[in-house]
């Protein structure tokens, strides 16, 4: 009789524990299992360093043999080295997101292809299904290869990467209109794409067939192919050498060890919940609303648990499935709280625990739409678990090092789309727009944030070289460059980040198209820490009817968007558009948020700023509080500045505004400090670290009542922040700034809507 057609909710993965997933798993499958087995010192160092080199090596054979720029100027992929049961040993520093979830495909592929078409030496698989793990939304394409030894499975190697395009109504495989996955490529479930050793033609053409690009595509997959096939080879001289008893022994033990590690560095930070809220703009073209995702961190002992309960349900394109919303977790944590520990993943991925409702944007169901997931939810829950992970850190005076304000909030995706007819050719070509991997870096408590500085999720990410954009597609870089006041202000001000302005080439033909999604143009992801301000607003824009110096025989960069001439057209958050000849496409992502006041900084390093082109004058002035007079810092116009800065704050907040608790230190005897402005006395007070003034209980956040609050237009953020929400959404959305009622030093700045909920449980260790 024929097999059972499985339904949707079987094509779903999720953690089990291991004696589930063994009896599920096709008795004519052995595997190689050890019990307690002990290794010398010596042997699991060399044993586990040459694991990590050949994932490295993983990653030169995919990025030699791949043709897509995706892969060769942008590192946009990941691999790792598994168990036999799917844990995952080591991974790359490439993408981390997208190694986030192997471990639920290959468990799944377990589950489900053991026993039909059954798992044998020799064979891969290929999968793209987001609710299955192998990549985060259609476009991520996954090969995972199993390892056998003397005729049990051994281990598992992956690689993936993002394809360029697969299909789907609209060139790149985004489509901002999508109604459910049908509107977009087609997911597929783990199918052996080699049996054998031997690449199986009919699912390879298939497979291609999909795609606008299927030259591409092709490539990808035998780059992948490759890089598992040597990958396993390197391992099973390994066992030659050692012993397979001895290498899956260092498996594990790099597994614990990463495991126990991270346990004793989380025992070490005060147990408590930390809470935070943040959005998605726009759920699909047309629409106009913020949709919330919500996490509450509880931290006990050396175990997390992330209660995403009360995120908005699934709508539109703003969707990711459960594996989504766990690699958002681990491209988080990986960086921020396991940076100096050795990424076993699948040891680090045992110290937390998800809560989650079924449909909801965060842990969408079967047939959402699911193309933004990597670049929106997950990437946004990913943004609000770094925000409770800095707020724990910055309890503990001895991890305050660690603390870091929220990176670039997310990508900026802009796909282009046309044929190229330069030199009289007709070819088809899809880019998605690389240049906004330099992103800005949060700022730290004792230092600024790196300026351009990447991808935090993506620690080798590289923004592609313009000359090489330019060659393979028919467009010309005006400018790509950092951005003046992009970084959030802050004591520690955030990284810049960057924007990018192109144009058709001279002899291009006709007309290119666009899809554009992006969050963050009107609620900040990229927030700041402590009362800093957040990065820059997101846009993006095209400019219609440019002058014709600058498409040919250009002269000068344009030194801004007003040089350009023409009527300017504000994209949507989730739309698609054009390109002519006579337009300008400009792109300005995402910078850091930044630490602590601003008015804390030193004015010398606002100096410094301004000097460097990193802060405006007016910026200086209006939102630092620092007058420069003859390329110098004026002393006491400054002093006057900030005490006037800091009295506006009063405006609003039940106070007269007319006198200022003095800035100096208190004495707080032994208060627990919190983070930068608050600490707690031994009586349960919060009390200002500033002037010393006693706030208010910290038991349910009740002092939080107590802070002086503002709330006026985004502007006054500073002139970074958008200036007209109402071009994207109908809330109602106002600078947030909450301030110590004594000397109203800032303690908490957001760009939020009207009715975002206060701080309640900001600072909850217990």
């Amino acid at each position: 009789m024929p097999s059972r057609i499985p339904g949707a909710d079987e094509f779903t993965s999720r953690p089990m524990p291991r004696e589930e997933l063994l009896r599920q798993i096709s008795p004519s499958l052995p595997l190689h299992q050890i019990g307690d087995a002990e290794v010398d010192a010596l042997t699991y160092e060399v044993v586990r360093h040459r694991l990590w080199a050949i994932t490295q090596e993983m990653g030169e054979t995919l990025r030699r043999m791949s043709g897509s720029h995706v892969v060769t100027e942008s590192n946009d992929f990941n691999f790792s080295i598994c168990d036999e049961l799917g844990e995952q040993v080591q991974v790359g520093t490439y993408n981390i997101g997208l190694i986030g979830s192997m471990d639920l495909a290959i468990t799944w592929t377990l589950r489900h292809r053991s026993d039909n078409p059954g798992i044998a030496e020799g064979d891969m698989f290929l999968c793209n299904d987001p609710w299955i793990g192998g990549g985060l939304h259609q476009n991520d394409a996954a090969i995972l290869a199993p390892i056998f030894h003397d005729g049990k499975l051994f281990g598992w190697t992956t690689a993936i990467a993002h394809q360029v395009d697969l299909g789907g109504p609209r060139p790149g495989s985004f489509s901002p209109s999508a109604q459910d996955v049908f509107g977009e490529a087609v997911p597929t479930p783990p199918m052996k794409v080699v049996r054998g050793g031997v690449l199986q033609r009919d699912i390879a053409d298939a497979w291609v067939r999909r795609s606008r690009l299927p030259h591409l595509v092709g490539l990808d997959l035998r780059a992948k192919i490759a890089a598992n096939k040597n990958a396993a080879e390197q391992v099973l001289r390994l066992i030659t050498k050692y012993g397979a008893d001895t290498v899956k022994a260092v498996m594990r033990r790099m597994m614990d060890d990463a495991e126990r590690r991270l346990r004793a560095k989380l025992e070490t930070l005060p147990d408590g919940t930390w809470s935070a809220v943040g959005y998605q703009e726009q759920s699909r073209t047309g629409d106009r609303g913020l949709h919330a995702i919500k996490v509450a961190m509880t931290k006990e002992a050396g175990r997390l648990v992330f209660d995403f309960r009360g995120t908005a349900a699934q709508t539109g394109i703003i969707n990711c499935p459960y594996p989504g919303l766990r690699a958002g977790i681990v491209f988080t944590m990986l960086p921020l709280l396991a940076g100096d520990i050795p990424w076993a993943a699948g040891g680090l991925m045992r110290c937390f625990e998800i809560i989650t409702d079924e449909d909801t944007i965060t842990n969408a169901s079967f047939p959402a739409a699911v193309g933004k997931g990597p670049f929106g939810p997950a990437w946004g829950a990913g943004n609000l678990v770094a925000e409770v992970l800095a707020k724990m850190l910055d309890a503990e005076p001895a991890h305050r090092t660690d603390v870091q304000s929220i990176c670039n909030g997310t990508t900026d995706l802009c796909v282009v789309s046309g044929v190229d007819t330069r030199g009289g050719g007709s070819k088809g070509f899809v880019s998605p727009i690389f240049d906004v991997m330099a992103g800005g870096y949060g700022a730290q408590v004792h230092h600024d944030g790196v300026d351009t500085g990447g991808r935090l999720i993506i620690p080798a990410a590289r923004a592609p070289d313009v000359e090489m954009t330019e060659y393979l597609y028919p467009l010309v870089a005006l400018w790509r460059r950092e951005q003046i006041d992009s970084g959030g202000p802050g004591r520690q001000r955030g990284g810049m980040s960057g924007s990018v302005c192109y144009v058709q080439h001279p002899d291009q033909e006709g007309t290119m198209s666009l899809v554009v999604s992006g969050s963050g143009k009107v609620a900040n992801q990229n927030v700041g820490l402590a009362g800093g301000y957040p990065g820059n607003s997101q846009l993006d824009l095209v400019v219609r009817g440019i002058t014709e110096p600058q498409l040919v025989q250009a002269a000068t960069i344009p030194g801004h968007l007003g040089e350009l001439g023409g009527d300017i057209e504000v994209l949507p958050c989730e739309g698609e558009s054009d390109l002519g000849p006579r337009d300008a496409l400009y792109l300005h992502w995402q910078a850091g948020g930044g630490y602590g006041d601003p008015l804390l900084r030193a004015p010398e390093s606002v100096l410094d700023d301004v000097r460097q082109v990193r802060v405006s004058a007016d910026a200086a002035e209006d939102v630092y509080g620092v007058l420069l007079r003859d390329g110098e810092v004026d002393v006491t116009a400054t002093g006057e500045r900030r005490d006037k800065l800091r009295r506006r704050r009063a405006s609003g907040a039940g106070r007269s505004g007319t006198g200022l608790t003095p800035i100096g230190p208190p004495e707080l005897g032994h208060a627990r400090r919190l983070d930068d402005n608050l600490a707690v006395l031994a009586d349960g007070t919060v009390a200002c670290v500033h002037c010393g003034t006693r706030i208010g209980p910290l038991a349910g956040s009740a002092y939080v009542a107590a802070l002086a609050r503002r709330e006026v237009a985004p502007t006054e953020a500073g002139p970074h922040i958008w200036h007209d929400p109402l071009e994207y959404v109908d809330a109602e959305i106002v600078f947030r700034q909450l301030s110590c009622p004594g000397c109203l030093t800032a303690v908490h700045s957001r760009v939020v809507p009207v009715g975002h909920p206060l701080p309640a449980d900001d600072y909850g260790p217990g």
